[in-house]
């Protein structure tokens, strides 16, 4: 299988380093981390799909409003038809029929906003993200996290159970139906209850996780003590559905990044360096 590392979309809040952690200016740069995954038998596979065509050209648009203004705000969203998934799998020689399958992290509105430009494709979520999603919704973040215009189109979904086959000591969820086996679901609540990483097999052997939102920065693995940039230790508070199950698995997936180094490479949906790293070829 071919993994290709793609920014589906681009944050610039106001702050600087105390959210990236490197800029010298006033504004962050926050990326949205999404996997495109050339497989032999299964079509192309995408992993999240960060903002979608109509986030681009309607992303207020009244009653289906696809991205909360508050967060526009906060975040700076940078709003870029070249970015979009799309308009990427197009300009590596591809079409949108050709994505047979999508595995999202959780539907949060940066990370679902795609998902109707593959109309073709299977959807693959945890159940518990899924009825989270589509609500009723009780308290600010809940009410604007999910956008239900970004998803209700979607036609083929497959939903999971929270429980699998171990992988390294996590619970997992194997036997996707229509992937093969080196993809799997790995469930990550905290951020959301129904929010999982995803696991790809690569052909060395090696396994590449997408940890989604299960942590923000660099700093938070591959270190004893986690570091994390002001900026971003206050946004994942802000959006955590459970602080307690939030950092334990963030702790076992740092545990996971120094003891498994030489077996798995950890990178999160939003870290710029991180990205930098897997296109390069050299994941941290």
């Amino acid at each position: 299988m071919k993994i290709h590392h793609l920014n589906c979309g681009t944050d610039c809040p106001v702050g600087g380093a105390l959210f990236d952690g490197k800029s010298a200016g006033p504004l962050a740069t926050l990326v949205c981390h999404c996997l495109l995954i050339e497989t032999d038998a299964h079509g192309l596979v995408l992993v999240d799909t960060g903002y979608g065509l109509r986030d681009v050209a309607n992303p207020h648009g009244g009653r289906s409003e696809r991205l909360p203004r508050p967060w526009r705000v906060m975040l700076n969203i940078r709003l870029r038809e070249r970015e979009t998934a799309i308009r990427q799998v197009e300009a590596l020689g591809y079409h949108a029929r050709d994505v047979s399958h999508i595995v999202v992290t959780h539907l949060d509105f940066d990370h679902a906003g795609g998902l109707e430009d593959f109309p073709h494709a299977t959807v693959h979520v945890m159940q518990r993200e899924y009825d989270d999603a589509a609500g009723p919704h009780r308290g600010f973040v809940a009410r604007h996290r999910w956008r239900r215009p970004q998803f209700d189109d979607v036609r083929d979904w497959r939903r999971y159970g929270a429980r699998g086959e171990g992988w390294y000591g996590f619970d997992a969820v194997r036997d996707l139906d229509g992937l093969p086996p080196e993809i799997l679901m790995v469930p990550l609540p905290g951020h959301t209850w129904g929010h999982a990483g995803v696991a790809v097999r690569r052909d060395d052997g090696r396994w590449l996780l997408h940890a989604g939102d299960a942590y923000f920065y660099r700093g938070e693995m591959r270190r004893a003590r986690r570091r994390c940039t002001p900026g971003l230790r206050a946004y994942q508070r802000l959006m955590e559905s459970d602080a307690t199950s939030r950092l334990t698995n963030q702790a076992r997936l740092r545990a996971l990044s120094i003891e498994r180094r030489d077996e798995v490479s950890i990178a999160c949906a939003h870290d710029p360096v991180e990205l930098a790293h897997c296109q390069a070829g050299h994941p941290l």
